[in-house]
């Protein structure tokens, strides 16, 4: 059974405990500093000024995009008529050989 990191935070997290939540306590100091700054760029929650944190639901979400799993698994387009007959295999009958 894994546990989910970000259900772990308050509903409002700041920058440190969502950087623990995300990459762990070794590599949290250097996300905070490099990696929020251009995840912002592509729509990362920004800091709620009221709750003094970034919203955790909306993290998840952000990461659900940012990752494809909100796309769903029907991505790509068929790429044609499916014919599932041809995958039938004959019987080779007495008279056949």
């Amino acid at each position: 059974m894994t546990i989910d990191p970000l259900s772990q935070l308050p509903l409002f997290a700041t920058d440190h405990q969502l950087a623990v939540a995300i990459v762990g306590r070794d590599r949290a100091s250097m996300w905070v500093k490099t990696v929020i700054p251009q995840l912002e760029r592509k729509g990362f929650p920004r800091i709620d000024p009221l709750h003094d944190g970034r919203p955790v639901p909306l993290v998840r979400k952000f990461y659900e995009g940012y990752f494809g799993i909100t796309a769903g698994f029907n991505v790509a387009a068929p790429d044609g008529k499916e014919n599932l007959g041809m995958w039938k295999s004959r019987r080779r009958r007495a008279s056949d050989e």
